[in-house]
């Protein structure tokens, strides 16, 4: 299933000796949403309520090695800190549907997803092939 798109509209303006020149207007299909068709997404939630980040990635880390054996963190995302890794990824992706953890995690290899008590606590994982490993 493909993300829905949606039209972005970029006017190219020319200048040149003259002054500036309109040129015809471009048109991109921005994705509104990410394409998550290819992840495992796990959805936890639990009573009571995960204490903290650390205990939300050992729950994270567990489901993954079970998964995998051998895995990566690729990108997370802690809501009660509002902090996410890689650090700053979201910078560039501030008026996107798209949060920068997201985008990392979905363009790096993620293959799982853990989302902890709806995003709350965001992980993204993928597994380590013992084979391209020198």
């Amino acid at each position: 299933m493909n993300a829905p798109m949606s039209k972005l509209k970029i006017q190219e303006t020319v200048s040149g000796n003259s002054g500036e020149q309109k040129g015809e207007e471009l048109q991109c299909l921005v994705s509104s949403a990410p394409d998550l068709s290819h992840l495992t997404i796990v959805e936890l939630s639990q009573e009571p309520a995960i204490a903290d980040y650390r205990q939300a990635m050992r729950l994270a880390n567990n489901i993954a090695a079970e998964r995998f054996g051998e895995y990566m963190l690729l990108s997370w995302y802690d809501r009660d800190r509002d902090f996410e890794s890689p650090q700053h990824a979201s910078e560039c992706h501030m008026d996107s549907a798209v949060p920068g953890y997201v985008d990392y995690g979905l363009h790096h290899g993620a293959t799982v997803k853990v989302n902890i008590e709806d995003g709350r606590f965001v992980f993204f994982y993928m597994p380590v092939d013992k084979g391209i490993i020198t």
